[in-house]
């Protein structure tokens, strides 16, 4: 199958692929680490680049590797003034090559294509290292740089992982390692310590506006709330946004502000909506956004919220302002976690599940009540 029909596991839908992405947003601090490390002549054979999915990990993975080859390309760049960006022009050869999956010196290690399963794998095995390894065995054609992007880095077996660790115990020359990582904490502590960290961060409302808008998305909302609700990650922002998952926080919150009694019409009309093959998606960002209403809650009332979306702080300084409030709601979460997930095990009814939340959520709203200062 070709790239343009067969699905990418490190692309999300309705986005172009890091690969394409001219434009690298808030991650200044990580992209001056980089460069300064080229400049100095301190280059580590292998990075983790790690922070919360869909923040830019992938895209400054990509910025570097490109920036890499096109320095091979440049006969002079030894008496060159010292670079202080990673950017490579769209028109540049090397960001064609790269955006093609032509480069010869870029090599992608992701969740393949499951031909037999016409499915994408659910992790990265250890064939897709194998194939890294033996990029990495072959010698440069000009002598330049072999670049291998890993992504994610979290998504390999135990035979991939070590696969992984045998190359990174003996690195061949002039090659370098691009792990991206959302949760680090899963890969082998002998695989992170081998590598140089570089940490990203989550976006702010004016970044998270300037990448979307670079993936040619809608940018009319309320980005101060898609932030807060997405953490920061535009992949998050994408989903949200996919979903109409702003009106349906405010559905959410709208609810619980009528806690305890809370009108159970309206809770069968927020369960209708989940129920059947077209309310799968409503369904799970529905339960999403109510757990992350919750855990906001809980935070609310532990330490304050320091941006709270419209109608929390309501909601807050009734239901959750003090300690022993916020740990009805984070007890709550858990309980709720723990249902859903056997509602899912056992295939009950979406319709049934929402209402057994809400239910359970009145019920909460009622002790915290009697707890309030």
């Amino acid at each position: 199958m070709s790239d343009d029909t067969t699905p990418e596991a490190d692309r999300l839908d309705g986005v172009p692929h890091p690969r394409h992405t001219p434009r690298l947003f808030g991650q200044e601090p990580a992209e001056a680490a980089f460069l300064d490390a080229y400049t100095q002549n301190r280059l580590h054979h292998a990075w983790l680049i790690t922070g919360p999915e869909g923040i830019g990990k992938a895209t400054l993975a990509w910025h570097i590797a490109r920036f890499l080859m096109a320095q091979d390309s440049h006969q002079d760049a030894l008496f060159a003034t010292p670079p202080d960006s990673l950017h490579i022009p769209p028109e540049h050869p090397v960001f064609l090559r790269a955006a093609a999956l032509g480069e010869p010196g870029i090599f992608l290690c992701r969740r393949s294509w499951d031909e037999k399963k016409k499915k994408l794998k659910t992790v990265i095995t250890v064939d897709e290292v194998r194939k890294l390894k033996a990029f990495f065995e072959l010698t440069a054609a000009d002598g330049g740089w072999r670049i291998a992007i890993v992504d994610a880095a979290d998504e390999m077996n135990p035979q991939a992982e070590n696969a992984l660790l045998k190359i990174l115990e003996e690195p061949p020359a002039k090659t370098l390692l691009l792990l991206v990582a959302h949760q680090p904490a899963k890969l082998l502590p002998t695989i992170r310590s081998r590598c140089r960290e570089l940490r990203c961060r989550t976006l702010p409302p004016e970044t998270l506006q300037q990448v979307m808008a670079q993936a040619g998305l809608d940018t009319d909302t309320d980005f101060a709330a898609l932030t807060e609700l997405s953490g920061g990650s535009a992949s998050g922002a994408v989903d949200l946004l996919a979903n109409d998952g702003l009106a349906l926080y405010h559905e959410v919150v709208a609810l619980l502000a009528t806690c305890p009694r809370m009108n159970r019409q309206r809770i069968n009309a927020l369960g209708d909506k989940c129920t059947g093959a077209a309310g799968q998606a409503r369904y799970a960002m529905t339960v999403r956004l109510t757990l992350l209403a919750l855990s906001r809650l809980a935070l609310a009332g532990a330490r304050g919220i320091a941006n709270p979306v419209q109608g929390e702080a309501e909601i807050a300084a009734r239901l959750s302002a003090n300690p022993h409030q916020a740990r009805i709601w984070a007890d709550l979460v858990q309980d709720l976690n723990a249902r859903i997930s056997h509602a899912r095990t056992v295939n009950l009814d979406p319709a049934l599940v929402i209402l057994d939340t809400f239910l359970k959520i009145d019920s909460a709203a009622g002790q915290a009540t009697l707890l309030s200062a």
